[in-house]
């Protein structure tokens, strides 16, 4: 599939810049006076202006441009780069259309194994991003990061996204992940829902408590959207929702150095920055760029093969008193992450998540002779 009619160059004054040798900018490829040849190529920046999704925008349609302005300003990072960006994706007429076409973009460069980061557009958005999965079959699992729950009966599709992604059918979303949402905004009976449909969630407090413990959460995702209202305005006053609590730059930044480094995450989306409200040195674009440099670096950073049954793992065999008699646990000798196996029947759609990723913690639990929560969660999933 021809993905350029779908696009519009990255804006002149940016690549006719004159930038150092070492900037970020140097090591990739743009479309500037041409569409850049995908052959070789192991991620997109795919740059969206949508923003019908909420109820007022005074410059989203901006938003991926401030963004690129300071992210080609960076210095290269270690890794081999092989990184388009592919420019503005053009809106459709209705914001249903934009769905679609970030769907099929999504499609065809996953084909290609290209992984496409989504920057600007409104949190909405990760719907058609969502969507760009529905041909390949298999179930998927998704992480958010954001301090809301989209999961609202009306208002903005942005406050409803959420929702859309749990009731599309047909249905492949396997597993649905909230990480950093505030107390105080969210209506404890979603809370209810999605611990009734065994999601995992984990407030802001928690995860700055155990933040180690989300690596093995963020491991899981197929697909990460994380909602720039989820930093504290402090770091990202330009979001959209700007929230006085949240987590930190350095803690954003880290979290998309973990999901870089997921062997099957295969696309991520960062949405919700709003220019017009951002400082004067425009900072939430500054921190929105670095946060996709350390992704890249922990993409380029990748080293598990996640084939088992190698030598590149430790296999450990835990004996417990109850049911089930043992649990078995690997340990990556390149990383020292650890994975546990779920016993389960074997389904065609299942068979690439038997083995879920886990903590050392969980490994020390079971090694008291207690059953690890994240084990019990994983077996209800795939019953």
């Amino acid at each position: 599939m021809n993905i350029q009619s779908f696009f519009e160059p990255v804006p002149e004054f940016l690549w006719q810049k004159k930038y150092p040798d070492n900037s970020f900018f140097k090591q990739i490829h743009w479309y500037g006076e041409e569409f850049p040849d995908l052959k070789g190529i192991q991620i997109a920046l795919v740059g969206l202006k949508e923003a019908r999704g909420i109820k007022k925008s005074e410059s989203v349609e901006r938003a991926s441009l401030e963004i690129r302005e300071k992210l080609f300003d960076l210095k290269r990072g270690v890794g081999p780069y092989r990184v388009a960006d592919l420019g503005d994706l053009i809106p459709g007429d209705t914001l249903e259309e934009t769905y679609e076409r970030i769907q099929k973009v999504g499609e065809a460069l996953m084909k290609q194994q290209i992984l496409p980061i989504y920057i600007g557009g409104t949190h909405d958005l990760d719907y058609g991003q969502y969507l760009s999965y529905q041909k390949m079959k298999k179930l998927v699992s998704l992480l958010t990061i954001d301090s809301k729950l989209d999961m609202e009966e009306d208002g903005p599709l942005s406050d409803q996204h959420t929702q859309e992604i749990i009731l599309h059918q047909p249905n492949f979303l396997f597993s649905y992940s909230h990480l950093a949402y505030q107390s105080f905004l969210v209506d404890p009976n979603l809370i209810n829902v999605i611990e009734k449909l065994y999601f995992d969630h984990m407030r802001l407090g928690v995860v700055r408590k155990e933040f180690k413990e989300i690596e093995p959460l963020i491991r899981n995702a197929d697909f990460l959207s994380f909602d720039l209202c989820a930093i504290q305005s402090s770091d990202a006053p330009g979001a959209i929702d700007p929230q006085p609590f949240g987590l930190t730059a350095e803690e954003a930044c880290q979290i998309c150095w973990f999901a870089g480094m997921n062997e099957k995450l295969s696309s991520i989306g960062i949405y919700g920055y709003d220019p017009y409200f951002d400082d004067a040195s425009n900072k939430t674009a500054k921190v929105t760029a670095v946060m996709i440099w350390y992704f890249i670096e922990g993409f380029y950073s990748r080293k598990d093969s996640l084939s088992f049954k190698s030598s590149d793992y430790i296999k450990y065999n835990v004996s417990l008193d109850t049911q089930p008699n043992t649990l078995v646990f690997y340990k990556s000798k390149r990383s020292g992450k650890w994975w546990m196996e779920i016993p389960h029947n074997e389904t065609e759609k299942f068979d690439r998540v038997s083995t879920v990723p886990c903590s050392y913690s969980d490994y020390q639990v079971a090694q008291k002779g207690e059953i690890p929560e994240r084990w019990i969660n994983a077996q209800i999933k795939l019953l």
